[in-house]
């Protein structure tokens, strides 16, 4: 009994040690794949470059020559109006008529002092004509001639205190025909017969009487990149192509820049005027505005997919040669929709990760993958920029 008791421990015993030996290689071989499966594997490309001359094409927003909000100068009641949006209007052409029964009110009370002041001022030139002549016979002291015509030279200036009363009543109440100060078109109309009408921009809900924008010729705006600011002068011409109006050009020039870099977006305000005789553009249009003006020389582009955006700028990931990562700035240039020139923060020979995860991190070890080493075609595409201007 004892030998097979010896036999049953000697073979459980053999079991547990093989359980044991058997776990440890199994996590050993856990770890090994768990320390291989933390290394992330990432495919490169090279950086492309690019040669030969190309366009500078930039979003534009399209912007009366002159918007102006016509506000009442006067308070009263809407009494008509008489153009509406989308009229032409000349300049000169009386748009509304407001009511102003204060305003009458008050002219007509001021007329009513002038007169007083005016026969007031008559009898005291009367009399102090006569004193100045009673003083001759010695009937009168000097001191009254003195006082007399001290209160002549007092009733003088309350008429022309009177008289400055009325003048500014008079063009008080002559704001109450609203005129078009330019010709242009109506693009808003915020009033009705019968509104309440405060002058200036206190009106009902703040709002002007009407919007009269002049839309010949259109001012266009465009951010141009700063990298491209040296190639943008006076007197370049500049042609705006729209989406509804395709094959066409809408041709201009540019008349002015705002001469400063904008800090927060690096770019340059560029103002390009463009005729528009019939009326086909609009305002707060979008359009794409082609320079002429050509860049050349060799230029480095990446694909969209190429690059990280980080709270630090833009970024790429480049795999060196004992395969970690380093996180490059780059400096970008002209967006060409699917990729972006890149100025400054690589190289033509830099490995680029293409894809890259967010999680990456600066000296991360990588593994790249075995036969992913392509690079994005060439191209000589006009410029673009993105734009948070909606269509």
């Amino acid at each position: 009994m004892l030998r097979w008791f010896l036999v049953v421990f000697l073979i459980f015993a053999l079991l547990g040690a093989y359980g044991l030996v058997q776990r440890r290689a199994a996590h050993r071989v856990l770890a090994q794949q768990t320390d291989r499966m933390s290394v992330p594997y990432v495919s490169v490309i090279h950086a492309s470059s690019v040669s030969g001359d190309s366009e500078i094409v930039l979003p534009g927003n399209i912007n009366s020559y002159v918007n102006s909000p016509i506000y009442a100068r006067t308070n009263g009641y809407v009494k008509a109006w008489y153009k509406d949006i989308g009229t032409h209007v000349k300049k000169g052409d009386l748009l509304a008529d407001i009511d102003t029964p204060e305003v009458d009110a008050q002219l007509a009370q001021a007329r009513a002092d002038l007169a007083t002041a005016q026969a007031n001022v008559k009898l005291a030139s009367l009399t102090a004509a006569r004193y100045q002549n009673l003083l001759k016979s010695d009937s009168v002291t000097q001191q009254e001639v003195d006082n007399y015509n001290g209160d002549f030279a007092a009733k003088q200036a309350m008429v022309q205190s009177s008289e400055a009363n009325v003048k500014r009543l008079e063009d008080l109440e002559s704001f109450k025909h609203v005129y078009a100060p330019f010709a242009g078109v109506i693009t808003a109309r915020n009033v009705d017969i019968g509104m309440l009408i405060n002058a200036g921009n206190g009106g009902s809900a703040g709002k002007e009487m009407f919007d009269l924008a002049q839309n010949d010729p259109l001012r266009v705006y465009v951010a141009v990149p700063q990298s491209y600011a040296p190639s943008i002068r006076s007197g370049l011409k500049a042609c705006l192509e729209l989406s509804e109006y395709p094959g066409r050009n809408f041709c201009g020039q540019v008349v002015r820049t705002s001469d400063s870099i904008d800090p927060n977006t690096r770019t340059l305000l560029t103002e390009v005027d463009v005729p528009n005789p019939a009326g086909t553009l609009m305002q707060g249009e979008y359009a794409q505005v082609r320079f002429d003006a050509k860049l050349s020389g060799q230029r480095l582009i990446l694909p969209i997919n190429a690059l990280l955006f980080r709270s630090e700028g833009t970024m790429a990931a480049v795999v060196g040669a004992d395969n970690r990562l380093t996180l490059k700035k780059l400096t970008t240039g002209r967006d060409l929709g699917n990729s972006v020139e890149v100025l400054e923060g690589i190289t033509a020979q830099d490995a680029v990760v293409i894809n890259p995860p967010d999680a990456l991190e600066n000296g991360e070890q990588v593994e790249v993958t075995a036969g992913q080493n392509a690079q994005p075609a060439a191209t000589n595409a006009p410029v673009t920029q993105p734009s948070t201007t909606k269509k």
